[in-house]
């Protein structure tokens, strides 16, 4: 077969990371067909995984102590390179650090993503990329806004504590403290959320209930988000609450884009670049990308698909793995997939296919490699 096999997978989430997913699927092939020439490229969507997947391609680590979403101190790193840091605000800020029956939904915060982005601008960065996805936090931004500098004051001048549910009380917010340096960066939101801050489809409504808000408290986010916001224009915010992406990561997305002049781009494009993926691609004669479940939602924006519409459009043929697969193959064909090797075709044990995944990966490889190769 002509040309390298380009290994371009996101994680299979709750089993492996994506470098993990390379890996595996790497060793399949290599045992099958010793002299095949490979390239790995582990991928993310924005979300959980991005930073890992720019320090496999290169970038390096910056490690931070960051305030979690209830305060208590967390450990997490961002990504540097040549002037650009990634920031990823579930590892910071995400629903993931917290006990799944201990969830905090109107007390969570962002701030430790603000943490994280003030270290950024500590070591120099000029760009910075913020994936967002996975939030505990409904505050709007305000945590992440209130660590650079801002200032959220109630009726009586006293500043708020942390959370979307004290947004309620606000009654002005101050941005003349803002950190100097924010002016001269360029803030990228990595995000394939489309929906606004308020309302039905708004932060608190859509999102809140998984992160353990009941029906009484989602209306009270969401007229606490409605309150902050109008503050955050009156101090001199772009009026942004009803655009695309505004409640993306419960309202951090509206303070990235009103505060922080964020410019918003779908999270697999930005992360596709980051890795270099053109460059990878170029004289590739098969590709291979994946994630846990190749479905519906991953057509819609999702690290696989933003991988196959490339390798399509450069002739590549493209395959995936999975570790379930329920689409039928005309859709995969439609979507740019020649085919998709799921887990659960070999081991129909699901608990199984996900304790194991990597000695089943690296099967699923050999048996590519005797297919294609």
């Amino acid at each position: 077969m002509p040309g390298p096999v380009l290994i371009a997978p996101d994680k299979f989430k709750g089993s492996l990371t994506a470098p993990g997913v390379a890996d595996a699927v790497a060793d399949g092939l290599r045992r099958a067909a010793p002299d095949v020439e490979v390239r790995s490229v582990p991928i993310a969507d924005g979300g959980d995984g991005t930073v890992e997947s720019a320090l496999a391609s290169g970038y390096r680590s910056v490690p931070v102590l960051v305030a979690g979403p209830v305060g208590d101190p967390v450990p997490t790193e961002i990504a540097l390179h040549e002037g650009t840091a990634v920031v990823e605000l579930a590892s910071a800020s995400g629903l993931a650090l917290l006990d799944p029956d201990d969830l905090s939904p109107m007390g969570a915060s962002s701030e430790g993503t603000g943490e994280a982005i003030a270290a950024a601008l500590d070591a120099g960065a000029r760009t910075v990329v913020l994936g967002v996805g996975g939030s505990a936090c409904t505050d709007g931004g305000a945590g992440l806004l209130t660590v650079l500098g801002a200032r959220l004051l109630d009726a009586d001048g006293h500043q708020l504590p942390p959370g979307g549910g004290p947004l309620a009380r606000v009654a002005e917010v101050d941005l003349s403290g803002l950190d100097r340096r924010l002016a001269d960066v360029d803030f990228v939101l990595a995000s394939d959320v489309d929906n606004p801050l308020l309302g039905e489809r708004g932060a608190a409504h859509v999102y809140g209930p998984q992160k353990g808000a009941d029906p009484e408290q989602v209306e009270l986010l969401d007229t606490a988000l409605a309150r902050f916001a109008d503050a955050v224009v009156r101090a001199g915010g772009r009026d942004v609450a009803g655009q695309p992406g505004a409640g993306a990561a419960g309202g951090v997305g509206f303070g990235a884009l009103s505060v922080l002049g964020a410019r918003m781009r779908p999270g697999v494009d930005v992360v596709l670049e980051l890795v270099g993926f053109a460059d990878q691609l170029a004289g590739a004669g098969l590709v291979i990308t994946g994630e846990g479940s190749i479905d519906e939602q991953t057509l819609h924006g999702k690290g696989p698909a933003g991988v196959a519409e490339r390798a399509r459009d450069a002739g590549i043929p493209v395959i995936a793995v999975a570790g379930r697969c329920p689409l039928p193959a005309d859709r995969l064909r439609a979507a740019g997939f020649e085919r998709v090797y799921a887990l659960t075709d070999v081991e129909p044990d699901l608990e199984r296919c996900q304790r194991e995944a990597g000695v089943l990966l690296t099967g699923v490889g050999a048996a590519l490699a005797r297919d294609w190769l």
